[in-house]
C-alpha cells in the first residue's frame, strides 16, 4: 500500500557542505516501502557563485573511485560544461540531466547537476498518494524512452534507471544516477544486493554481475514503468493497466534479446491517443489529461505533471529554495 509522505522542506543548513556547495536539503524522501536512492543528493548552493545545484555523493559501501569514473563519463557524454555556459536541458540529450562539475579529489567524492525544482518518482507518488494515471505513465515512459534511444544511438548505455533516478519538473522528467549499477560493483561481481540498487530494476543478466547493455536498460524502463503504475517495481501482471501489461511483459523479459528497443517502446507509447479531457482547459488535472494543440511540443517531448498535488509540492521547494539564506563563509564538510 503507498504511504503519504511528507517531503522534507528546505532549512538554513550553513553548517553543512559537500565540496564547495554548501547544503540547503536533502532531496530524496525516505521511508518504509520506498526504493533505494542510489546517491546522497541535495539541493545545495555555492561552487564560487550563488549558484544553486543538486549535489550528489556517493552512498556508504560505494567506491569512491568507481563513483567518480560514472560521474566523469556522464559529464563527458551529456554534460553541460560550464565552459559553454549551458545551464539546464542539454540540447542534445534531451531528458537527461547535465553534469556541470565533478569533484577532482577521489578522496571528496561529488558531482553537481543544476538544480530544476523536482520531485524524485518515489517523492511524487507519495505526494500523489498512489499510483500515477494511465496517461501520466504513458507519458512519463515515452520521454525516458527517449531518452535511451539517444543514449543508445550514441554507443551509451544508462545502468542507473531506477524509481529514484526519474525526476519529475513542470518541463518534463530528468533521468539521473547515470551508471549507478557499475560504481556499485564492477562487472564480474554479482549487484544484487549492493547499496543503492533497486532489485526490481535490475535485469537477470546485470544482476548476476554482467556488463551493463541496453537491454538492461530497457528492463528497468520496464521496472519504472511499473512502479509508476502500481506502486512497486515487480507487480503482479493483473495490477496493471490493460494498455501497459503487454509492454511491460516485453520489457521485463528474462531474456535480452526478447526486450523491445529503446526506439520500440517509444513508438508504443506515443501510438495511443491521449487521455479524456477534463474541461480545465489546458493544465493539470488530478485523472485526466490535459488538452493537447497544435502548438504542443510532440507527445514523446510534452509530459505534463500528473497531478495539482505534485505541482503544489515542486512549487512550493522552489518557493523554500529561493528563501532560504545561505552563508557563504567556509564551513566544515560532512
Amino acid at each position: 500500500m503507498m504511504r503519504a509522505a511528507h517531503t522534507e522542506r528546505p532549512q538554513r543548513d550553513d553548517d553543512r557542505r559537500i565540496g564547495p556547495y554548501h547544503l540547503i536539503a536533502r532531496l530524496d524522501t525516505a521511508g518504509p516501502g520506498l526504493p533505494p536512492t542510489p546517491e546522497r543528493r541535495f539541493i545545495a548552493r555555492g561552487g564560487g557563485s550563488a549558484r544553486t545545484v543538486i549535489v550528489s555523493a556517493p552512498l556508504d559501501g560505494i567506491d569512491p573511485r568507481r563513483f567518480l569514473t560514472e560521474a566523469h563519463k556522464a559529464y563527458e557524454t551529456y554534460g553541460a560544461h560550464e565552459s559553454r555556459e549551458v545551464y539546464g536541458a542539454h540540447a542534445d540529450r534531451p531528458r537527461i540531466s547535465p553534469v556541470i562539475a565533478v569533484s577532482p579529489e577521489p578522496a571528496d567524492p561529488w558531482y553537481a547537476s543544476p538544480y530544476l525544482p523536482a520531485l524524485p518518482l518515489p517523492t511524487a507518488l507519495a505526494v500523489h498518494a498512489g499510483p500515477l494515471p494511465e496517461w501520466s505513465v504513458r507519458a512519463l515512459g515515452a520521454a525516458l524512452a527517449e531518452a535511451l534511444t539517444g543514449l543508445h544511438g550514441a554507443g551509451v548505455t544508462h545502468a542507473g534507471l531506477s524509481p529514484a533516478a526519474v525526476l519529475l519538473t513542470a518541463d518534463g522528467p530528468l533521468l539521473t544516477c547515470f551508471g549507478a549499477a557499475r560504481a556499485a560493483a564492477p562487472d564480474g561481481e554479482p549487484r544484487l544486493g549492493r547499496p543503492g540498487l533497486e532489485p526490481g530494476c535490475l535485469a537477470p543478466e546485470l544482476a548476476a554481475g554482467g556488463r551493463p547493455r541496453p537491454p538492461g536498460d530497457i528492463y528497468a524502463l520496464g521496472s519504472v514503468l511499473a512502479y509508476a503504475a502500481t506502486g512497486h517495481t515487480v507487480p503482479d501482471r493483473t495490477e496493471l493497466p490493460d494498455s501497459l501489461r503487454s509492454l511491460v511483459a516485453r520489457c521485463l523479459s528474462r531474456d535480452a534479446a526478447a526486450r523491445p528497443t529503446a526506439a520500440e517502446v517509444l513508438t508504443t507509447l506515443t501510438g495511443t491517443p491521449p487521455g479524456p479531457v477534463d474541461g480545465k482547459g489546458y493544465g493539470y488535472g488530478d485523472g485526466n489529461a490535459p488538452v493537447a494543440t497544435v502548438l504542443d511540443p510532440a507527445p514523446a517531448t510534452r509530459v505534463p505533471l500528473p497531478s495539482s498535488r505534485i505541482v503544489a509540492a515542486i512549487a512550493r521547494q522552489s518557493a523554500d529554495v529561493l528563501a532560504t539564506d545561505i552563508a557563504l563563509p567556509s564551513s566544515p564538510r560532512i
